[in-house]
């Protein structure tokens, strides 16, 4: 993820605790202490990082909305109602569910050249 971070173009992001959460899933699992460390100063420490806390009866209520229109999971529905809220440009996914949105641009993660580049084996 750090070399998708590197290559996005100038503009704020917008980062949320469930971005940071689902990003320290996988080195938690793996007893990787160090990759845990670096994703959070990478999503905490980036000044281009807007890390968004709050999460108003709005939010809640469009997230409802996107659960129930268009299936998503909880958290995926905040994610989107949350970027929708913040004015995003574009939302970041790696679950090809997303291409089914129509609200905001996603960009999928698999479909990333850089992804596919430094994933080849």
């Amino acid at each position: 993820m750090r070399e998708i971070f590197d290559r996005i173009e100038a503009g704020s992001i917008v980062a949320s605790p469930i971005t940071l959460a689902e990003c320290l899933v996988s080195p938690i699992r793996l007893g990787q202490n160090e990759l845990s460390r670096e994703y959070i100063d990478l999503i905490l420490g980036r000044e281009e990082i807007i890390f968004e806390y709050g999460f108003e009866e709005s939010i809640a209520i469009q997230a409802a909305q996107f659960r129930a229109r268009q299936n998503l999971q909880l958290l995926d529905a905040f994610q989107l109602a949350l970027a929708l809220a913040v004015n995003c440009d574009a939302l970041l996914k790696n679950d090809a569910i997303f291409r089914r949105i129509s609200e905001i641009k996603v960009v999928i993660v698999d479909d990333l050249e850089i992804y596919n580049y430094c994933c080849q084996i």
